[in-house]
């Protein structure tokens, strides 16, 4: 045991790190990114941030009803994504909204699935932080744990069938090992070779369960052996680290060799979402540990190095990040909700017969009065 949690030590042997305490580089595994990446990267970080807080806050008006944050986990998200080719698609769990903004998901759109109102582009049927980025290769999100573990196989394979030289990437926690969808997608995607990355956040709680009730193995990357898949572990609050092991798993994916198991170390310095109070299971000790690792500091302090960013800077981008997200709440909050009849949409290309005359009939019965009074 210690203060990181029980075999949760970035600093071991067996955890691929790349960026060192001083802020440089491991030459050996550094992935070679160029300054001006990785100052947009730095960018997406703090915005993922920023946007978190600024969301949480709206929760906590009653102007939306639900958040999900990844407080803390920004650069194993972000990372991986940055990672992806354009043509690889995203499987998200629901902690990653960062990775759909990155991968092109408009800020309006974003924020108009978290009001739930005519734009969103689940037209309000789902809660908040449930979306989708399908032109962008980003899959859509829902809350059953471990779901989106076989769909990412399943499109991975019939791209593979397809002859297309694509790779998917999916998210999940480390509670989602423990589902029958993880055992699924691992022993598929290991006999069939297909390109899929599987990609577990270790953020040390599957809500309020800790790691060490969640499995009897040291690790998590170790079960990829029992499929035959390569796991790999990796510090996840070390951005470089995340894209040099994703990229490999991509590669390898790519080049016929199969999947890839990352487990990426990390914490959630947060509630599991806004519904949720950490300090009724947890204490300060572990969190006051991963915060001195907090991954946006981290990068920063890479960047202080080399002259790429200062105070100034920061602000800026604040300002900038404070101002597109009132603009965008402004519109969702004056844009109404979905019209009725959108609930009778997007699940047949014809309509069949039944739910033509359902509609007809709810159209045309009575309306509760607006307030209800």
């Amino acid at each position: 045991m210690n203060a990181l949690g029980p075999e949760r030590d970035p600093a071991e042997s067996k955890v691929i790190s790349v960026l060192r305490d001083d802020g440089t580089l491991d030459e050996e595994r550094d992935p070679k990114l160029a300054l001006e990446e990785v100052v947009e990267l730095y960018r997406q970080l703090t915005q993922t941030r920023l946007l978190d807080h600024k969301l949480t806050g709206l929760q906590r008006q009653g102007r939306i009803g639900f958040h999900v944050g990844s407080l803390g986990e920004e650069a194993a998200i972000l990372g991986s994504t940055y990672a992806m080719r354009d043509g690889d698609w995203i499987f998200p769990c629901y902690r990653e909204f960062g990775s759909a903004l990155m991968r092109g998901l408009e800020l309006q759109t974003f924020i108009d699935n978290m009001f739930g109102n005519a734009n969103d582009v689940v037209r309000g049927r789902q809660m908040p932080d449930h979306y989708t980025c399908r032109a962008k290769g980003w899959g859509s999100i829902s809350s059953p744990v471990g779901t989106q573990i076989t769909q990412a196989v399943g499109f991975a394979w019939a791209a593979k069938i397809d002859g297309k030289d694509l790779a998917s990437l999916v998210y999940f926690g480390d509670g989602a090992t423990s589902s029958v969808e993880f055992h699924n997608g691992m022993n598929f995607a290991a006999v069939f070779k297909v390109p899929t990355v599987f990609f577990c956040r270790n953020n040390g709680w599957a809500i309020s369960v800790p790691t060490e009730r969640q499995t009897a193995t040291k690790t998590f990357a170790e079960k990829g052996a029992a499929y035959g898949v390569p796991g790999v572990r990796v510090d996840g609050n070390d951005i470089f680290a995340v894209i040099a092991v994703t990229r490999e798993a991509v590669r390898r994916a790519s080049g016929g060799g199969g999947p890839t198991l990352i487990e990426a170390l990390t914490y959630r310095m947060g509630g599991h979402s806004t519904s949720d109070d950490p300090n009724r299971y947890r204490g300060d000790e572990q969190l006051a540990a991963w915060a001195a690792r907090d991954p946006i500091e981290r990068l920063r302090q890479y960047l202080s190095l080399h002259d790429a960013w200062s105070e100034a800077r920061e602000t800026e981008l604040q300002e900038e990040v404070d101002r597109k997200f009132k603009a965008a709440v402004a519109v969702a909050e004056q844009t109404p909700p979905p019209a009725l009849e959108t609930m009778f949409e997007d699940v047949y290309a014809e309509p069949p017969w039944h739910l033509v005359e359902q509609r007809a009939a709810l159209l045309a019965g009575p309306r509760a009065p607006k307030g209800h009074g």
